[in-house]
């Protein structure tokens, strides 16, 4: 490998990962607003479910005129208020992982472009300081992908939160919680570390 193209590759290299550490902490920032969120909707779900299963006609309460839709449309426009948030936090988190994609494949590309500079053992080499390429662009696409298929998931999760889907409503902290990957974002920290000291040596 020539020693331009090592550097060049180097600094992407460094780039792609502080912009990883970076994004990956705002990742969490944003599903830790989403939690609250998201129970919220549960809880609101729960409620007209329970609504929807009485008769307020045959209780004391049916001496309150129209109790019953004004109950409904109080709880509807609670629901589509959190929505609303809920798909400005799905903005954001389509942000980060567009984010760390455009550095992800930056890298990709500048590697194809010095591939003619790159020989297979100087790619696979690893020093104290710093692993090797190879092994830090198959972390960067693992992280990438991770990012990737979890914006994907929540977004669709979002998507069939309904007012009038009851069932759905209910669950969502429960389906929101079951797309957790712990392992996956072990894996990133996990790399994250392993380059850490190569990350200050620039």
């Amino acid at each position: 490998m020539t020693q331009p193209a090592l550097l060049v590759m180097y600094e992407e290299l460094r780039k792609c990962f502080h912009n990883l550490e970076a994004n990956r902490n705002v990742w969490r920032s944003i599903l830790e607003e989403c939690l609250p969120l998201v129970n919220s909707l549960g809880n609101l779900g729960e409620q007209l479910v329970a609504l929807k299963r009485v008769e307020l006609k045959n209780t004391p309460l049916s001496q309150f005129i129209d109790l019953q839709a004004k109950l409904q449309h109080k709880l509807t426009q609670a629901v589509e208020v959190i929505l609303e948030r809920l798909s400005e936090k799905t903005d954001a988190l389509q942000a980060t992982k567009d984010s760390i994609s455009k550095q992800v494949f930056a890298v990709f590309q500048l590697y194809e472009q010095k591939a003619d500079s790159l020989d297979l053992c100087s790619c696979v080499s690893r020093s104290a300081a710093s692993p090797s390429i190879a092994d830090m662009l198959g972390w960067l696409q693992d992280a990438e992908y991770y990012y990737r298929v979890q914006y994907i998931q929540r977004k669709n999760l979002l998507q069939m939160l309904k007012p009038e889907d009851l069932t759905v409503m209910e669950t969502a902290p429960k389906r929101w919680a079951s797309l957790e990957a712990p392992l996956r974002e072990d894996r990133i920290s996990d790399a994250l570390f392993q380059v850490s000291f190569f990350m200050e040596s620039e």
